[in-house]
């Protein structure tokens, strides 16, 4: 009899999920001003020292939210149906549509690193996520599994060479049916506007934290770094796994693991992670996959393309593009292990 151990889902609004990467306070009684919310289905915290005295926090926390909100219902979102890309994915074949530079921006970057990663980071996916239960519908409510004929069927409109970015006009248009789920990167370009709104107000020492994707910059007070931590992936109470180090440098940190959504059908792990070039669940011994990197939104993508490609391809990828990364991998002992590429390693801090 099928039987189902297991299943979380973290694609439902307004529910705070459980962070990839979170902050790690060793600092007693400094002064650290706190901004939170909640934003795409997830929450957000941002921490700020120095604010200059021509602004005030509570100009800068209704400034944040007012971007938030307009990047998720009227961009990004694909449960807002007035939303940018939601009116997308209803729109016509070879015909196109005016489109925000913000759109227009996250769009271009998923197809750079489609291309860069040979295809596993893919963000015409969705259908595959949804037909696998992990997204907000299902196509075959009667079966626990698909079958290979229905993936075979979402995969016919699956494929971001199908997507046609007209950059000089700031319009789109695609050549099949494809549906469009920015999950992947939306989150961690976020992020990388919240810095610049932070920035343009003249802000240069915070810590932005997204859904578990990050951005640092500069210091806490009494010039000490920013201390992130990556959480051991493990689906339970959060536990460090790696103590890291901005060494007082702007820097974006983004994740992606299997543990905290899949479901487990007669002893068999199925993750969220869809590889698109089979339509299947990614089974491979990676647990979870970070990158460093200047911009969130790049991080973002690149940690679910390595939680796709598994672990060898992973480190043979990250060789290849001196990625600064860092896998955590279950060996043949179930215990965890480690893989850290040498640019990543100089971030680790070694005092904890």
């Amino acid at each position: 009899m099928l039987e189902i151990i297991r299943r979380h889902s973290f694609f439902i609004a307004f529910f705070t999920l459980f962070l990839v990467i979170f902050f790690y306070e060793s600092i007693e009684g400094a002064v650290i001003e706190r901004i939170s919310g909640f934003t795409m289905g997830t929450s957000y915290e941002i921490q700020l020292v120095d604010i200059p005295t021509s602004t005030n926090l509570e100009e800068l926390s209704g400034g944040i939210a007012e971007l938030l909100l307009e990047l998720d219902r009227e961009v990004f979102s694909t449960y807002a149906e007035d939303s940018e890309l939601s009116k997308f994915n209803r729109h016509g074949i070879n015909s196109p549509y005016a489109v925000s530079n913000d759109l227009l921006a996250v769009l271009r970057l998923s197809k750079e690193i489609a291309i860069e990663s040979g295809g596993v980071f893919d963000v015409t996916i969705g259908p595959v996520v949804n037909l696998w239960g992990f997204g907000p519908g299902r196509f075959e409510q009667g079966s626990l599994l698909p079958s290979d004929n229905a993936i075979k069927n979402a995969m016919t409109n699956v494929g971001v060479e199908n997507l046609i970015l007209n950059i000089a006009n700031s319009e789109i248009s695609k050549t099949k049916s494809i549906k469009i789920d920015l999950s992947g990167i939306a989150k961690g370009y976020a992020v990388d506007q919240v810095a610049v709104y932070l920035e343009s107000h003249g802000v240069t020492n915070y810590f932005i934290e997204i859904g578990g994707e990050i951005k640092v910059s500069g210091l806490k007070p009494g010039n000490l770094d920013w201390v992130p931590a990556i959480e051991t992936p493990l689906d339970g109470p959060v536990k460090v796994y790696e103590v890291l180090t901005n060494r007082g440098e702007k820097i974006a940190l983004a994740g992606s693991g299997d543990y905290r959504n899949f479901f487990e059908l007669d002893g068999v792990r199925y993750s969220h992670e869809i590889d698109p070039r089979t339509g299947k669940p990614v089974s491979d011994v990676l647990a979870a996959a970070f990158v460093l990197d200047d911009s969130a939104a790049r991080a973002d993508a690149l940690a679910t393309a390595l939680m796709v490609l598994g672990l060898e391809e992973s480190r043979r990828f990250i060789e290849r593009n001196n990625l600064k990364a860092f896998l955590i991998y279950r060996s043949e002992s179930a215990e965890f292990n480690h893989y850290v590429s040498q640019d990543f390693d100089g971030y680790i801090n070694r005092a904890f």
